[in-house]
């Protein structure tokens, strides 16, 4: 909380007796651990409130606004880390592209020179941060992580669906939310359209039951990767709580989806999911961000225009067009949203 926008009034203000906090220590371990040490559970308070997560409480508080009941969140974090250390064994065991780890799971994790484990090794942080906790009956897990992993595209989606079906089987809820923040934008050099496959591999997630995603490709700094802005990932976060777990109904819970293509004449017609009231440009100008190509594949930056309840594409440069991608640069900050505040997600259509 103390490295989220508006820190001191944040903190000033954070008197919610219902809201408690634990927070666990970095602990990679080489088998399955029972306890894990912990300062104990902490009563929200200006004087404790600075060292919650910060999107974690963010989501809670919104939680406690909107249901009037306690909310207990379990800190159990590790900024930088990969998403292999966190996954159990019948989650890379349920994968049928991760059989490289399931058939070597006895060589993990790895250890480094000096005889400590390496926390980025499959297991490590499993084992000594989530088995943990397993005996806790949590209603759901939120999960924010993806940079370490940037470069891997569609891999990626096949090692988060691992986590959430190992995570539903060490719990035995077979419909645990598993609710996710999709990345923000940010120049981390390299190809720009890493993290855009990164995107689309989170975006792919939701097919998996009882997931959801909250976009930040308007919240972000492409300066900084750790935007401060948390306060929205946590509400965004909780609007799908509130929607799907809680079943709150009528609630805009996600900005516009790509939903359908269809070509008409030189253009093409873009269909949404999760309309909202209604499709706007979040600044008064004119959409950014979208690209189209022929059929030779060779995209180029394009005029886009709301048209009732989609969004029409094209450019003088293509006469017949095959393909139109939308926010897909590391650094997109795109404008479009609906009128409930809520962004569009990146996609392409090819």
């Amino acid at each position: 909380v103390q490295q989220s926008n508006n820190p001191a009034e944040e903190i000033a203000a954070a008197k919610h007796p219902r809201i408690r906090h634990i927070k666990f220590p970095h602990r990679p371990a080489a088998d399955p651990q029972v306890n894990i040490p912990s300062d104990g559970w902490k009563v929200c308070s200006p004087e404790t409130v600075g060292n919650f997560t910060g999107v974690g409480y963010y989501f809670g508080r919104h939680l406690l606004q909107e249901l009037d009941v306690p909310i207990g969140l379990l800190g159990c974090n590790w900024g930088g880390t990969r998403i292999e250390p966190w996954t159990p064994p019948a989650g890379f065991r349920s994968v049928a592209s991760l059989e490289g780890i399931a058939g070597n799971l006895d060589r993990y994790p790895l250890k480094r020179s000096d005889g400590r484990i390496d926390h980025q090794t499959p297991l490590a942080l499993y084992n000594g941060m989530i088995h943990p906790l397993i005996p806790y009956g949590i209603r759901g897990a939120l999960w924010y992580q993806g940079e370490s992993n940037n470069a891997e595209g569609r891999l990626y989606a096949d090692k988060m669906k691992a986590l959430i079906l190992g995570w539903r089987t060490a719990w035995q809820k077979p419909d645990l939310p598993f609710y996710y923040v999709q990345l923000a934008p940010y120049r981390y050099g390299g190809d720009p359209l890493h993290l855009p496959r990164i995107w689309a591999a989170q975006s792919s997630v939701l097919k998996i039951p009882h997931t959801g995603m909250a976009a930040t490709i308007d919240i972000g700094n492409t300066d900084d990767i750790h935007p401060r802005n948390k306060q929205d990932v946590g509400k965004r976060l909780a609007l799908w709580a509130l929607a799907r777990t809680y079943r709150r109904p009528h609630l805009v819970y996600s900005g516009p989806m790509y939903r359908s293509m269809t070509i008409e004449g030189n253009r093409i017609r873009i269909g949404f999911a999760h309309l909202g009231d209604g499709l706007v440009a979040r600044d008064g100008k004119p959409l950014n961000w979208f690209s189209i190509s022929g059929r030779n594949g060779q995209f180029v930056d394009a005029t886009a225009e709301i048209d009732g309840k989609s969004v029409v594409v094209w450019s003088e440069q293509v006469t017949r067009p095959a393909a139109v991608r939308f926010a897909w640069h590391q650094e997109a900050v795109p404008n479009l949203s609906n009128k409930n505040g809520l962004p569009a997600v990146p996609f392409r259509t090819d």
